[in-house]
This record gives structure tokens, C-alpha cells and sequence, in this order.
């Protein structure tokens, strides 16, 4: 299994690590600040450094199929993995910027969610932009919500996760916004994303520690998707990450 250090300290832009397996997955560390594609949210690239100072360029992270617990360190097309077989030290090195825009619009989805009180049944979150799909019929303003966001990024709301057992979620099924994305189960405990006084909800992502560094987050579009969809799309009223 991969220690996954993100889930405590998404801060972390890097950490020394050992190759655990490379397979056609592959990179497998013991440990890794490289979150991997799940919940919505893509994963994070960056590079692995070993000891003599080779670079192997990670494209992507992925939770490994065949490997239950493991994550592998996607390399990018055409990469040399000769210097990275099983044993080699390494430090495992995120884009630090690709991971802030991840940061930024995770929590801003949070953050609509208390907007819009509505199941959510789908969401997309890139460096680029953000989307999720909220289960309902009624219409909603473009205008209004960004000056939600803004409202609440200014408000300064400390973000924070904890832990809570499957038992404590299941007597508060109310937690649970999404139709299409359910907590993980057998592992005796659920992660929880708290912005105070603001949103609680299972989530594993990663955010900022406070609402102000969410910074300028703007809707940029709002479409029907079918009769009981509506899609928001959030964007950096800044340029955003590639």
C-alpha cells in the first residue's frame, strides 16, 4: 500500500519515498504527496528525483488497479525508467501550481454547494475550471453566485477535514451531497471537509486551509444538461494553471 501523505497535509509539495513496484501502471512508491484521480478531481503531475539526480516526469497519478492501496505515478509518453527500478530512493516533487488551482477549485465547489442546496450528480475539477452538476429544476443566476463565492472567500472561513466513523456518517445520511460519487466503505472511518459555519461533507480531496485562498473564482457558465440538471461551471477570474 501507498502511505498517503495528501490526505492529511495538502500543503505537502514533496516528500522522499522508495519504488515499491513499476509496472505498465506505473511508478508505485511506499509513500507519495501525489494525489490520484478520484472524487471529480484530476490527478496531480509533477517528477520523481532519485538519488543521482535523474528527473522521471509524472504525466499523472492513478490509484492502481491491480493493486489495492496502491498509487501509481503515471510517466510521461516516451519516459526512460531504467533509473527507477524497485529499491530506489526518490523524492517525490508536485507541480505546485497545477495543485493550488486544484486546491482553490475544490474548496470553491464546496463552497457553491451551501449556495445550492441540492443533490450534486456529477463534478469535474481541473487546473483549468471546475463544474458540478446539481440535481434540480429551477433556475439559477450566473450573477448571484459568483457574488455568493465572493461573499464567502472573503468571509474567511477556516477549512479543515477530520475523521468520522462509517457509523456516525450513516446516522447523518444528510451528509452525503453526491448521488454520483459515494465515501468509501470497509475501512472503519470517513473523511470529512469542514468549512466552518459553512459545508460538511464526506470528501478525500485536497483544499486550501482557509476560504480567502480560494481567491477570484467566478461562474462562467450555467447550462441544462437534461430536465433535472443544471451545470455550473467555475473559473479563476484570473488566468488559470495549464
Amino acid at each position: 500500500m501507498t502511505d498517503e501523505l495528501f490526505r492529511e497535509d495538502a500543503s505537502l509539495l514533496e516528500c522522499s519515498a522508495t519504488v515499491l513496484a513499476v509496472d505498465d501502471a506505473g511508478v508505485v512508491l511506499d509513500r507519495t504527496v501525489f494525489y490520484p484521480l478520484g472524487g471529480g478531481q484530476a490527478g496531480d503531475a509533477g517528477a520523481l528525483v532519485n538519488e543521482a539526480g535523474v528527473v522521471l516526469a509524472i504525466a499523472d497519478t492513478r490509484k492502481h488497479k491491480e493493486r489495492p492501496g496502491a498509487i501509481a505515478h503515471v510517466p510521461a509518453p516516451g519516459a526512460e525508467l531504467s533509473a527507477f527500478v524497485p529499491g530506489t530512493r526518490v523524492v517525490a516533487r508536485i507541480d505546485a501550481e497545477r495543485r493550488s488551482a486544484h486546491q482553490r477549485f475544490h474548496t470553491a465547489t464546496h463552497l457553491l454547494c451551501a449556495l445550492i442546496p441540492h443533490p450534486v450528480d456529477g463534478c469535474s475539477i481541473t487546473a483549468a475550471h471546475a463544474r458540478l452538476d446539481f440535481h434540480m429544476n429551477e433556475p439559477l443566476d450566473k450573477d448571484a453566485l459568483t457574488a455568493g463565492l465572493a461573499r464567502l472567500v472573503a468571509e474567511a472561513h477556516p477549512v479543515r477535514h477530520r475523521w468520522i466513523s462509517e457509523e456516525e456518517l450513516d446516522a447523518n445520511p444528510g451528509l452525503v451531497r453526491s448521488m454520483s460519487v459515494q465515501p468509501p466503505r470497509g475501512l472503519g472511518r470517513v473523511r470529512v471537509l469542514e468549512i466552518e459555519g459553512v459545508d460538511l461533507q464526506p470528501c478525500g480531496g485536497t483544499h486550501v486551509a482557509n476560504t480567502a485562498d480560494v481567491g477570484d473564482v467566478v461562474v462562467t457558465k450555467i447550462e441544462k444538461k437534461s430536465a433535472m440538471t443544471r451545470r455550473v461551471v467555475l473559473g479563476f477570474a484570473e488566468p488559470a494553471a495549464g
